[in-house]
């Protein structure tokens, strides 16, 4: 038996994938809509900008969620903007490096960089080594990770992923090398340790905007537009179900 539940379920589905097409038709017709100013990622863009500039590398560090997990989106949207730096520092003497916490989140982040260099005709620039599990323990993760930023000339720190809070100790070791450092988590617990320990926290449904703001293609700014209908949409619902609980119809 179909339930409820499960017809509003399908229903949000529809209509996201439908406004996912017309945003995406609409920006095909009349360019890239403008986004609302978010300070931190204009810092990044800088800081790219200075990485490749003075020979520097750029960490991204993608967390610890795996492909069975909840959480994935999170690393997809890391990976995006993995893809995205990697892009924009392709002419850099030190080409970014990155670091999770699961094997399969590895592998697509090395993947990822391969399609980076074959999209920039230089194959022979991939090096797997710059997709690296750093460990498989929230711990061993991090610890595994603090020496890329202490050894590897790394100017830069984007740590955007499922963490814990044990990211702070990421955080920290970024501040002591006077390095730029960006973080967003899905994980209240680490947005918390990150706000006071990171140059540039991000919290909330901004980790999902990443890849918009760093000009990722129009399905990622279709997909913000669609994030920005819901909420207004959901905003309605409980405004009307207010209403008419106050009226005595429910």
């Amino acid at each position: 038996m179909i339930t409820i539940g499960q017809v509003a379920g399908l229903a949000v589905i529809l209509v996201a994938a439908g406004a996912l097409i017309a945003f995406q038709v609409r920006i095909g017709k009349k360019g890239f809509p403008g986004f609302r100013r978010i300070p931190a990622f204009d810092h990044l863009k800088k800081a790219i900008g200075v990485a490749v500039e003075n020979g520097t590398r750029i960490h991204v560090t993608l967390g610890k969620s795996s492909l069975t997990q909840s959480s994935i989106p999170s690393a997809l949207v890391g990976l995006t903007t993995l893809e995205r730096i990697g892009h924009s520092s392709s002419i850099s003497d030190r080409p970014p490096v990155s670091t999770s916490g699961d094997p399969s989140v590895a592998i697509l982040s090395q993947d990822t960089l391969r399609t980076v260099y074959r999209s920039v005709n230089a194959p022979e620039l991939f090096d797997a080594s710059r997709g690296q599990l750093s460990g498989v323990t929230p711990l061993s993760y991090i610890a595994g990770a603090i020496p890329i930023v202490a050894d590897e000339d790394v100017s830069a720190n984007v740590m955007i992923c499922n963490f814990g809070p044990e990211i702070a100790l990421l955080s920290e070791a970024a501040y002591n090398q006077s390095a730029f450092s960006l973080a967003a988590s899905d994980n209240l617990a680490a947005q918390a340790a990150l706000f006071i320990s990171a140059d540039d926290p991000i919290t909330g449904e901004e980790l999902f905007a990443a890849p918009t703001y760093l000009d990722a293609g129009k399905a990622h700014a279709s997909s913000l537009k669609v994030q920005d209908l819901l909420r207004w949409l959901i905003i309605l619902g409980l405004f009307t179900g207010a209403v008419l609980k106050l009226a005595g119809v429910l």
